[in-house]
């Protein structure tokens, strides 16, 4: 499947095709009609989005954190903190469960097995609207966790901590 990588292969490709069947078009009409094929406005907004196929691209990162119970880890994560699961897996029937949830951007792969992380990881999340994520916490009203704000030197910052030791540090930068 191709794609806005090779928008100009894609171009080339409709005017030959078309010459094909007598119909002319220039190369800018060609790439202007790639460019909105991909629901963009112009081969301009098109084009800056095209990056050398051998480019070092990095993407977020899904942190392995390790769980010991399913339900405490769903209690925390689903009802606390507002992710939901995007997919499970188990090997067989009643083996160690292993999932992905998120949140915006954020996501964490929660993991039964021995082996896949160890407890009491520690991480930092870049956030915005922390206040306001922080008042939304709050009046869930969690037995297990009251966080609070704290304005550090590099910004604000909102730290949880889930059933299993594993630190999220929420982090608005200033």
């Amino acid at each position: 499947m191709r794609d806005h990588h090779d928008a100009k292969l894609m171009a080339k490709t409709l005017r030959e095709q078309l010459a094909r069947d007598d119909l002319e078009i220039s190369h800018t009409r060609a790439l202007e009609i790639v460019a909105r094929q991909f629901g963009l406005d112009s081969w301009n907004v098109l084009s800056s989005k095209i990056t050398p196929p051998d480019a070092i691209g990095l993407s977020a990162a899904a942190p392995i954190l390790r769980i010991f119970d399913v339900d405490k880890a769903r209690e925390f994560y689903l009802d606390f903190l507002g992710f939901t699961v995007d997919w499970e897996h188990r090997f067989g029937e009643d083996f160690p469960l292993y999932f992905q949830v998120s949140r915006g951007e954020l996501r964490l792969h929660l993991s039964e097995h021995a082996g896949d992380a160890s407890p009491g990881a520690n991480m930092v999340v870049s956030t915005r609207g922390l206040k306001a994520f922080h008042a939304e916490l709050t009046a869930r009203n969690y037995r297990y966790m009251k966080p609070g704000l704290h304005e550090q030197d590099w910004g604000l910052e909102m730290q949880v901590t889930d059933p299993f030791q594993n630190r999220i540090r929420f982090l608005e930068q200033a």
